[in-house]
């Protein structure tokens, strides 16, 4: 091959490839895949469901602790051989002060000797009224230290019934367990069972008939601030601030 050969194949060589980038320059870039914007999307769908299965599912067994009352109490049972309702039990003294759950005593004017064959009327007698002992009942509105709620405010000059804060309790033939917060040691039922707090109000209850066929309260809604505020402000127009309860 001459010399002039190899010029023009040289030159023909050049062309040839300043002619393939002008074409490379000018094609569009190739898009991504699809399935490239799936992957973030199916790690944030797999990281929000382990997150909520942790918190929904998970957490709660480990957050509250459960105990069984000392006696399985049927309210039924009682409501219905008392003449005065709630206020044969739980009445207000004559100073206005109110009685909350009866002591050994109030049980022991009716319970001194056995009624009936119930063995949870032999356990109240043998390990209770017996040896004199108090019961040791857990109570599930518990309020913290810094909340001051009166009965005799409620009930008496406000004119409100049991039912509407403590639910269809007068119904109940047993007891459900306590439970409550490992951390703080108050019982669920003042946040609430569900775990983000929520509720569609503060009276709303959930019954269940148990394998006995007798009714028990299983979920409560809750005792929360906001419950009282919705009822004192949108139901009673009662405005006060906020240390007439928090101290």
């Amino acid at each position: 091959m001459s010399t002039t050969e190899e010029k023009e194949q040289a030159v023909s060589q050049d062309e040839q490839a300043a002619e393939h980038a002008t074409v490379e320059a000018t094609r569009e870039p190739k898009k991504p895949g699809t399935w490239r914007f799936l992957i973030p999307l199916a790690a944030f769908a797999v990281g929000l469901v382990s997150h909520f299965s942790l918190g929904w599912v998970i957490l709660p067994p480990i957050l509250y602790a459960e105990k069984q009352q000392p006696i399985d109490f049927s309210h039924k049972i009682h409501q219905e051989a008392v003449d005065e309702g709630c206020e044969s039990c739980h009445y207000f003294r004559e100073d206005g002060s109110f009685s909350g759950i009866p002591k050994l005593e109030n049980c022991a004017e009716c319970h001194e000797e056995p009624m009936g064959e119930h063995r949870e009327e032999a356990k109240l007698i043998k390990e209770y009224v017996e040896p004199g002992k108090e019961i040791p009942w857990l109570i599930y509105g518990r309020q913290p230290q810094c909340v001051f709620f009166s009965h005799a405010a409620h009930v008496k000059m406000g004119e409100l019934e049991c039912i509407i804060c403590h639910g269809p309790i007068g119904d109940s033939d047993h007891v459900r367990p306590y439970q409550y917060n490992r951390l703080t040691k108050y019982s669920r039922d003042i946040w609430g069972w569900n775990i983000a707090g929520l509720a569609k109000n503060g009276w709303d209850y959930l019954k269940q008939a148990d394998d006995s066929g007798g009714t028990k309260i299983e979920h409560p809604a809750r005792m929360k601030m906001d419950d009282c505020a919705e009822c004192h402000m949108e139901k009673r127009g009662v405005h006060e601030a906020c240390f007439v309860c928090h101290k």
